[in-house]
């Protein structure tokens, strides 16, 4: 199955919200550290919702914030959900971003970019796209520490990729994108039982379930634009 039609197939059941509502609890914090000035455009690489680009709006005052997705339904359902007319939701792969060199100033891909066909291209594009000292806010929680997102894969029906944070640091130097920092944004709002009610559904032990939320949580690189 394509990736479009993958997510079209989620949007129509209405999971884009539930991604954005589990996605929040660490893209919050990724958001608040983005250095998006008062009429800077930011880019969302794999929008679903679109839940980030309104965000960035809101809070940060951007001046366009547009997301981009493979999946018609997506773009669709994020552009329903809202009436402002400086964000915009575009349909297109990763691969080949709608955009003109140096015409972004900050790019943010919120648990996404492991969905690309070829992450090497679609990080020079991300390269080609943004100004000088523009940056790339790329988080993950599917990447080879952490142990707990291997089996992920089995759950949708398209190819993912499965870096290890140095690939991911060599890929961005590679592109020409400096690393200013690499580090993991904890799941602190998913609540973690007392060890006496363990084992659950889903976890064996309690020292899995805080290794997954609070040690390994999500995987954030940062590239800047020379």
């Amino acid at each position: 199955m394509s990736v479009s039609d993958e997510f079209d197939d989620w949007a129509a059941r209405g999971k884009d919200r539930g991604m954005e509502d589990r996605h929040w609890h660490t893209a919050k914090h990724v958001l608040a550290r983005m250095p998006v000035e008062a009429g800077d455009t930011v880019l969302d690489l794999g929008c679903g919702s679109g839940y980030a680009g309104r965000a960035l709006k809101e809070t940060k005052d951007a001046g366009r914030a547009y997301g981009i997705d493979a999946s018609p339904a997506m773009a669709e359902n994020a552009r329903s959900y809202t009436d402002d007319p400086d964000v915009g939701y575009l349909v297109g792969d990763f691969e080949h971003l709608p955009f003109e060199t140096d015409s972004v100033d900050h790019c943010v891909s919120m648990e996404a970019f492991y969905y690309a066909s070829d992450p090497d291209a679609v990080l020079e594009e991300v390269a080609r796209v943004l100004g000088p000292d523009g940056t790339f806010h790329c988080a993950v929680n599917y990447y080879e520490e952490n142990v707990h997102s291997h089996a992920w894969d089995e759950l949708v029906d398209v190819p993912m990729t499965r870096w290890s944070a140095a690939e991911y640091r060599n890929a961005f130097r590679a592109a020409g994108l400096a690393v200013a920092v690499q580090d993991n944004v904890p799941d602190r709002d998913i609540e973690i039982p007392p060890e006496s009610e363990f084992p659950t559904e889903e976890w064996d032990t309690r020292e899995a379930m805080v290794e997954r939320y609070r040690e390994f949580g999500t995987l954030v690189t940062v590239g800047v634009a020379p």
